[in-house]
């Protein structure tokens, strides 16, 4: 086979779609609140950090990425979703099966270096504060956000070229809710241990190695600021919480779909939940929970609104 218009396979069937109409209904009502939910969550964070100069600052412009990141990786999913509930024939083609799995990786690969941006600002903030501004100026911002997209292309790529030449021959179906590199490599009429292990290799030592790398530098910042003032240690974990929070919401079920790349189903679409709907609407609230600088601009926001009211 030559390439992807060479598949005798025309489209890949969901078998988790296929479900009683009481079933179909729930997760229509789930999926569309959570989603609408990632919709409005992130997007008035990106709006606070765009209109508000006090929030112009390194650590919210790698906020806002990372909630526009977040609005992208659930669309990649979701929406298809709903609307393959509401229709009769729950297939989706093998070209869009193929172009939704690059977008997942793609914007997988660029939340996991922003995820690694956000916690070296943080560790530059907290172990070097008087260098802050020098060290996460403009530049290097951009330069983390340039970086992610450009490590995300290569991530997905790098898998997407060897997947698209099997030769997918008449096995379509698929016991998950959305179209990804180790479902799609066991529909090919070929032994797939060997291209399963490269996509472990690729998505799993991804996931893990950055998961990792997260929790070493949270740890090294937490341990800084203990021996410079253990009374500073609980101020400085707050402060942290929600950055951690949101790393082991991200790659838990990343570590599970691709280090482990055989889950039994009812796992894996549990894990497509956590991962692509209730992480992303998660996100905004775990990052405002705590966050004195977003309530003040919600508070800003909320007299701008009530002064032009009476003007």
């Amino acid at each position: 086979m030559g390439g992807l218009n060479d598949s005798v396979v025309t489209e890949i069937v969901l078998l988790a779609l296929s479900c009683s109409w009481e079933k179909k209904l729930f997760l229509i009502l789930i999926c569309s609140l959570l989603y609408l939910g990632v919709i409005l969550g992130n997007l008035f964070i990106l709006f606070l950090v765009i209109f508000d100069s006090h929030l112009h600052s390194p650590m919210y412009f790698l906020l806002a990425n990372l909630s526009l990141i977040d609005v992208g990786l659930s669309s990649t999913t979701v929406p298809k979703i709903i609307t393959d509930l509401l229709n009769e024939y729950k297939v989706i083609s093998f070209q869009s099966c193929m172009t939704q799995i690059c977008f997942i990786h793609i914007i997988g690969g660029v939340e996991m270096v922003l995820l690694i941006a956000m916690a070296f600002d943080r560790c530059t903030a907290i172990c070097k504060p008087l260098h802050y501004l020098n060290i996460m100026n403009p530049k290097i911002c951009v330069s983390f956000v340039i970086t992610g997209w450009v490590t995300g292309v290569i991530h997905a790529m790098s898998q997407f070229l060897f997947v698209i030449n099997l030769p997918f021959c008449g096995p379509n179906k698929v016991d998950s809710f959305y179209c990804d590199f180790p479902k799609i490599i066991k529909l090919a009429c070929t032994d797939a241990a060997k291209f399963e292990f490269i996509v472990t290799a690729n998505s799993g030592f991804m996931s893990m190695g950055t998961f990792f790398l997260l929790i070493l530098s949270y740890s090294f910042i937490l341990i800084t600021v203990w021996k410079r003032s253990s009374g500073e240690l609980s101020k400085a974990f707050v402060t942290l919480s929600a950055h951690i929070t949101v790393v082991f919401l991200f790659f838990t079920p990343c570590m599970f779909l691709y280090v482990w790349p055989s889950p039994p189903p009812s796992i894996d679409k549990n894990l497509f939940v956590v991962d692509f709907a209730i992480t992303p609407v998660l996100n905004p609230v775990i990052y405002t929970l705590r966050n004195k600088d977003i309530k003040l601009s919600i508070k800003r926001l909320h007299k701008r609104i009530s002064n032009s009211k009476f003007c």
